[in-house]
């Protein structure tokens, strides 16, 4: 991916030239990190409209919650983040 493309999902991915795949599977990520108890089948059926698999929106929700879990536990321990 272009550098430049990744800065701009990084700074804001709702401006970010992403297509409307990308764009479903932000919207998720960040729902389920920000207002998990608000997830529901409606989520899961964007994504399968977007042309996500099961497979693939099963694998979504396990990375995305898996980061969320580790922020978590390091911020929990007061883990300082590695520089860069």
């Amino acid at each position: 991916m272009e550098p430049a493309i990744v800065e701009a999902i990084r700074s804001d991915y709702r401006r970010a030239p992403l297509s409307e795949k990308d764009r479903a599977l932000c919207e998720y990520a960040e729902k389920l990190t920000r207002t998990p108890g608000e997830m529901n089948s409606e989520d899961v059926a964007r994504l399968r409209a977007a042309g996500f698999s099961d497979a693939a929106i099963h694998d979504a929700a396990q990375v995305v919650s898996y980061f969320n879990y580790i922020n978590r536990i390091a911020d929990g321990l007061g883990v300082d983040s590695e520089p860069g």
